[in-house]
């Protein structure tokens, strides 16, 4: 983590020069410097050709130099909030946009909203969420059958109220968005078959439940009852079929991936997420074991910067254990940070990596 820069070290014209020719960002709100020979005004990091250093001056702030008669720069925009801040709000109103429409917004209408091309808009929207447009839009229709499903008259009527175009548009990408077929979901999973069993590893009570698709879930606890009544409360309609025979080598691979992680998983997994959870979740699953990375590097490797806080929402997500490897994240100093089965089982699953 970057320490950060006192105010002293631009208390001087040397140090204040040195930042305008390094164009430091770190010392934007720190001054401005004015040009006399173009009368504008500019913050140290501007992109702008160099100027001479006869022909600078430098200001506590933006009054103070409009009051020396300059006007701010209309690169830079001194006068106004960094760029940074500017695209994170951009990105901010285009997202409100595309929740309140009806109907996915196009691009163009998205990039005219926000001020700026299409090209560049895309490309800071992407590094800002981590996604593209399209998919944030794809994700909050998601959202919305989602919630839609069980209380509509229909699921047509879910759909369409969801901004779905059309029906065939929706099933066709149903399985994606809802990990079962659409009338199911609208019922809590009613017609769904789950199987499930509860078993006893190292770390405690472990529940593996699986989909004909794939394992679902992977929940681990101090006692077997309350990872039942977890997976009871996300399908409380499905068939939930326990204790099946032929059932339990899956649940002696999860186990044994539990004991030996470096060993790793080969069964299918069937997880559902929004768009922004599924791009966490993959960057997950490609952290070797062994290995870890903080949760700002992990922000970065989804595209999105200063997104720490997003991906650990994220990892706090995860409804499998141990196979989507969560635990491999912590912080920049190396040290356990939350875990959603528990700080210690966190600690347990490193050392075992780590052959300890």
């Amino acid at each position: 983590m970057t320490a950060a820069i006192p105010t002293q070290a631009f208390d001087t014209d040397e140090a204040r020069w040195d930042a305008v020719q390094r164009r430091d960002r770190a010392a934007d709100g720190r001054f401005v410097y004015s040009v006399r020979s173009t009368g504008v005004y500019c913050r140290p990091s501007c992109p702008s050709r160099g100027a001479l250093r006869a022909n600078v001056a430098f200001h506590a702030g933006c009054a103070e130099a409009e009051a020396a008669g300059f006007r701010a720069c209309l690169r830079c925009k001194p006068d106004q909030a960094p760029l940074a801040e500017r695209q994170a709000q951009a990105v901010a109103r285009a997202c409100r946009l595309i929740e309140a429409s009806e109907e996915e917004p196009d691009l163009d209408s998205l990039a005219q909203a926000a001020g700026m091309s299409r090209f560049h808009f895309h490309r800071v929207f992407k590094a800002h969420t981590g996604i593209t447009p399209k998919a944030y839009a794809a994700a909050q229709r998601a959202a919305r059958v989602r919630a839609q499903l069980p209380e509509a008259s229909s699921v047509t009527d879910a759909i369409y109220d969801a901004g779905f175009g059309s029906s065939g548009r929706f099933y066709a990408a149903s399985t994606g968005l809802l990990g079962m077929k659409p009338a199911s979901y609208r019922s809590g999973g009613q017609g769904e078959s789950i199987r499930f069993a509860v078993a006893q590893c190292s770390l405690g009570a472990i529940l593996v439940a699986a989909t004909e698709r794939g394992i679902c879930a992977v929940l681990i606890g101090d006692e077997p009852e309350p990872l039942v009544h977890d997976l009871q409360e996300r399908f409380p309609r499905a068939e939930l079929i326990g204790a099946e025979p032929g059932f339990e080598r899956t649940v002696a691979q999860v186990i044994g991936l539990v004991e030996a992680p470096r060993v790793g998983l080969e069964l299918p997994l069937d997880v559902r997420g929004t768009a922004f959870q599924q791009r966490v979740w993959q960057a997950l699953r490609e952290i070797p074991a062994g290995q870890t990375v903080s949760y700002a590097e992990l922000a970065e490797r989804v595209g999105l910067k200063d997104g720490a806080r997003a991906v650990a929402g994220a990892c706090a997500a995860n409804p499998v254990a141990v196979a989507i490897p969560c635990h491999r994240v912590v912080r920049t100093d190396g040290s356990l940070s939350g875990y959603r089965w528990g700080i210690e089982r966190k600690r347990v699953l490193l050392d075992r990596e780590a052959g300890q």
